[in-house]
């Protein structure tokens, strides 16, 4: 499949983390605080890179690996609790990004669907965006990568949310901000523009998105929606 390149997209799908709710800088902030009992350290820059985007799956799975790299033994049977619980330590101050809800409005009014696609387990996506306010927004395709076998960055969330969709994946617009998350569109198919107004993105990480795939860079909301009209509304006159 090639991404598509003509008339506007039928489908416009988000990831979560990083673009609808800024919880990403929040979770690093707590993971990497806890990671640090453990004798493992990151910048963040780093860990943006390494693991913004997996399913949980992958992203304790590298942690794992790396304790035993470091300590030259397994992780305690109790690690894993423990960076959820400096993950859980930061969730209060959980906000939307600015604009998403006139961009999912915005998204709803020009594509014939629109829906998340996220990283997140699934009881935890609901509960970032009910407790944003997005929820209603975004529903009812709303879907988590606990839903498939393979999380970012495999295509299979994305290829999941087309098909419920009812949409070609070649006619779906990706809004992602994580590297993974930008090569798991890809590899679906999709055209992925890369969003930077999370407040976890460094110098660089749009050269980075771009580099693996994302064909425009956002740099929020205000921007993403000015892109909308353009695209729409230029095709709209075009066929007139």
């Amino acid at each position: 499949m090639t991404p598509h390149t003509g008339n506007p997209f039928d489908a416009i799908i988000f990831d979560c983390d990083g673009v609808l709710v800024d919880s990403e800088v929040l979770s690093i902030k707590g993971e990497r605080t806890a990671l640090e009992t453990f004798g493992i350290f990151y910048s963040p820059e780093e860990y943006v890179r390494k693991f913004v985007g997996l399913h949980d799956r992958a992203f304790f799975d590298a942690l794992r690996e790396e304790y035993r790299i470091i300590h030259d033994r397994d992780a305690p049977q109790d690690f894993e609790d423990h960076i959820l619980e400096g993950r859980r330590r930061e969730r209060h101050l959980l906000t939307a990004v600015a604009g998403a809800d006139a961009a999912l409005k915005k998204a709803r009014q020009y594509a014939r669907a629109i829906g998340v696609a996220s990283s997140s387990r699934a009881h935890f996506l609901a509960s970032k965006l009910e407790r944003t306010g997005l929820y209603d927004l975004a529903r009812p395709h709303v879907y988590s990568a606990d839903l498939v076998a393979h999380g970012k960055p495999a295509p299979d969330i994305f290829l999941y949310a087309a098909e419920k969709l009812g949409v070609d994946p070649a006619q779906c617009l990706v809004l992602e901000d994580s590297e993974n998350g930008v090569k798991a569109g890809v590899a679906a198919g999709m055209s992925v523009w890369g969003f930077l107004g999370g407040g976890h993105i460094f110098d660089g990480h749009g050269d980075r998105l771009v580099n693996v795939g994302a064909l425009q860079l956002v740099k929020n909301f205000v921007d993403f929606t000015d892109r909308l009209d353009a695209l729409y509304q230029n095709t709209e006159h075009s066929a007139s």
